[in-house]
């Protein structure tokens, strides 16, 4: 009386704390993978270092200030030489200050195309921080639906247990009766030893399953929530074609900003053959009062051009065409290797759902199987051996529904990622 109300006591505690244990959905996994990954901190440096490259090169529409100022301590002052004798032009010591206002008027493009190319730059940025954030969302979504599988798993092991000791017990009882021979008594302690094993494994592998996904949403070690069984991934169209399908991939998107990029670099390098009309403001003071204007306010209009640099200009115009060729064999062969993962991402998907639906009607056979097999055993027309394979299959057909079940949503999740949905 007492260990039965002590069983029931311990079954209510449990209970009460599973129905106030932390539940943690997907959603919200995904929301605490976003604000832990160190991945997604990197490449946020990258998108503000794109965005304060788009500001650099956005001052070449505006005028350059240049400011210099100083102090010169010469030997002698610089005199100058005539038939009376030399006279002194200058102060021996003397400060100065230039004042230079520059504004380039037109070159042919160049500002412009730096402009535009930083900006598709930022754009680039961007779709790669897209991309590494459905990276890391895959993985906290495989890792999610794994424990949720694992624990499934757990189940059916301690189903099997349960199963080979009640076998157990049943042969000790025909053994001491003897009904039964000693070699069936030791296969059934040998089969519960293995069946003990193969749960301490599933064990292990749920300890590191949550490590792991502890690991990747920024939480102790130690910590153990409630994950939703219930959570499910939406996703209808598998029939999307699969050019149509990848369209909106990140790296998609991004190759082809960069392919935007690269053009924009040609035009920019094309106007270093061309010159450049600039104006420009300046004020220079000299310390000195041998002359009487020590400041000068100067304007001037004037054009600038290169005329030999070693073929630099040229050299780096034909790289940019290279370049631009380069990036347009890697967005095809990204297309066609994008294109084979949405494909495999479909068809592990469709196999999955059948293979739900043909282990759901096994696993009543399997039973029905083993129930069958129990009875025949008890009636001493069957073997121990008949009993234990008979529970064998019904774990491995439990285990691979479980399997099926959350292979289905990854491969659901892998469809999104391969569509740039997740």
């Amino acid at each position: 009386m007492t260990r039965t109300v002590f069983i029931t006591l311990l079954l209510f505690y449990t209970t009460a704390l599973t129905a106030h244990a932390v539940q943690l959905t997907l959603a919200e996994a995904l929301v605490k993978r976003a604000a832990a990954s160190r991945t997604l901190k990197i490449a946020d440096y990258d998108l503000q270092i794109a965005g304060d490259n788009v500001q650099a090169n956005r001052s070449g529409y505006l005028p350059r200030v240049d400011l210099q100022a100083g102090y010169t301590a010469q030997q002698a002052p610089q005199a100058v030489k005539t038939p009376f004798g030399s006279f002194e032009s200058q102060e021996a010591d003397y400060g100065f200050l230039n004042l230079g206002i520059t504004q380039i008027l037109y070159d042919f493009g160049r500002t412009g195309a730096r402009y535009d190319k930083a900006r598709a730059n930022l754009e680039v940025t961007r779709f790669a921080y897209n991309n590494q954030e459905q990276n890391v969302f895959l993985q906290t979504v495989t890792s999610y639906f794994r424990i949720l599988q694992v624990q499934k798993l757990l189940k059916v092991a301690d189903e099997e247990v349960a199963q080979m000791t009640d076998h157990l017990r049943t042969v000790q009882n025909l053994y001491e009766q003897g009904a039964v021979t000693r070699n069936n008594l030791l296969q059934a302690e040998v089969q519960l030893a293995s069946s003990k094993q193969h749960r301490l494994e599933i064990t292990n592998r749920l300890e590191n399953g949550w490590l792991d996904l502890n690991d990747q949403i920024g939480e102790p070690p130690e910590s153990r929530t409630v994950l939703v069984e219930d959570t499910r991934i939406e996703l209808a169209d598998l029939d999307k074609p699969a050019p149509t399908a990848i369209a909106m991939r990140p790296e998609i998107r991004a190759q082809r900003k960069l392919l935007d990029a690269a053009e924009l670099e040609i035009r920019e390098m094309r106007t270093g053959f061309y010159p450049e009309l600039f104006t420009k403001l300046g004020l220079d003071y000299v310390q000195n009062n041998r002359i009487k204007e020590q400041t000068i306010m100067s304007a001037t209009v004037g054009l600038r051009v290169n005329l030999f640099d070693g073929q630099a200009t040229t050299a780096r115009y034909r790289q940019a065409i290279k370049s631009r060729m380069q990036i347009e064999e890697r967005l095809r062969r990204m297309e066609s290797d994008l294109a084979l993962e949405y494909r495999t991402a479909v068809n592990d998907t469709r196999v999955a759902q059948e293979r739900i639906t043909v282990t759901e009607a096994s696993i009543r056979q399997g039973e029905e199987n083993l129930r069958i097999n129990k009875d025949r055993y008890l009636e001493q027309v069957g073997t121990a051996t008949d009993v234990i394979d008979a529970q064998t299959l019904l774990t491995r057909i439990r285990t691979e529904h479980f399997q099926a079940l959350y292979d289905y949503q990854v491969a659901l999740a892998r469809v999104k990622r391969a569509r740039g949905e997740l």
